[in-house]
């Protein structure tokens, strides 16, 4: 992600005219179901979190995070912030790096919208892929802790841990081409596009065998940890929003996609030289991955870079649609809407190395 990108994105301001909300009447809930909490309450809102607000609540003792579901009328099924309190609930006991989540309301009536209070974790967050804020010689192991963490969450028995109704395991590919592809469909105004169309006859019919089936994040980027202050460990990973029961390779390929994408549109490497930057190669970082879950390899590789430009093309798709009917204005929407031909492109491109 670009300087400016990351600026749109980081630190706190005052909260948005459409996410206030009822601030003493929250206070009064934390003072009655979060132990330890005493005010005086201070609210200011992230700028990141454009899906699900997110803001920063301080008080002289203790600083917190409060995610909710945006206020309105929201599509059936998004927005589930009990969905993820639940993940964070469910992986903390097993070691895995989360924030502690003090409390799920479920009671509309506070602040008008659903909502959870998590713990707020301290520490570094890398907007740039290529860790340059890191001392050359230690970027090996960043990318060391990364690699460790999603072979971590993707090894975890999600039936042990209460997730077994969490998603549908099994026929992953299947549910999430075609669920992207009706959208893509379904969006008239925001037009059609010829390695779109290409993608959505060819994916269906070039589905890799196998059918494994775990936790996986969904938007499992550098910018969506947490790092310690001055070591190469993660303390949290945030963003749960996409988090389901899925097939693991296409979570980590999501993740290794960063070595192919342009860092203008999300956290990513593009052409960047690795080697002068002491970065592993995608081969070393996927074979890292393989020795940490038991694979000697990943065959069909292309095929799960080009499934996931594929959806990432196919959200910016429908963002896309959002700039043009008025219901997305802001700059950074359409930024991603005008990248959604590129996105296309480089899936097109994975697709042929497939043949």
């Amino acid at each position: 992600m670009t300087a400016s990108g990351a600026s749109a994105n980081s630190g706190t301001s005052t909260v948005r005219e459409q996410h206030r909300f009822d601030e003493a009447a929250l206070a009064s809930w934390m003072a009655a179901h979060i132990d330890g909490y005493a005010g005086p309450l201070e609210v200011a809102q992230f700028k990141g979190g454009q899906s699900n607000p997110t803001y920063r609540l301080s008080t002289p003792t203790r600083n917190y995070v409060l995610r909710r579901k945006p206020p309105g009328q929201t599509v059936q099924g998004a927005h589930a912030v009990d969905r993820e309190a639940r993940i964070l609930q469910a992986l903390a006991p097993a070691g895995f790096p989360v924030a502690k989540v003090y409390g799920l309301c479920t009671d509309d009536s506070v602040i008008g919208s659903w909502f959870y209070i998590m713990e707020l974790v301290e520490g570094r967050i890398f907007w740039d892929a290529s860790f340059s804020e890191v001392p050359h010689d230690q970027r090996p192991a960043y990318f060391d802790a990364m690699n460790a963490t999603i072979a971590q969450l993707h090894s975890l028995d999600y039936a042990a841990l209460g997730l077994e109704g969490f998603g549908k395991p099994g026929n992953y590919f299947e549910r999430q081409i075609s669920r992207w592809s009706r959208q893509y469909m379904e969006d008239e105004e925001a037009g059609r596009d010829g390695d779109m169309d290409a993608l959505l006859e060819w994916l269906p019919n070039n589905i890799p065998d196998g059918d494994d089936s775990s936790i996986v994040h969904g938007d499992f980027r550098c910018d969506n940890m947490i790092f310690h202050p001055s070591e190469p460990r993660i303390l949290a990973v945030l963003d749960w929003e996409l988090s389901t029961l899925g097939h693991p390779l296409a979570d980590f390929a999501y993740h290794a996609m960063m070595y192919q994408m342009p860092p203008d549109i999300v956290a990513g490497l593009g052409d960047a030289d690795v080697a002068s930057l002491n970065i592993p190669t995608q081969a070393e970082y996927v074979a890292a991955y393989c020795a940490r879950t038991g694979r000697s390899e990943i065959p069909n590789w292309d095929f799960y870079i080009a499934f996931n430009f594929f959806r990432l093309a196919a959200i910016f798709h429908g963002i896309k649609g959002r700039v043009i009917r008025g219901t997305a204005a802001s700059a950074h929407a359409k930024d991603r809407a005008a990248s959604f031909p590129r996105l296309t492109r480089l899936a097109r491109e994975a697709m042929e190395r497939c043949r």
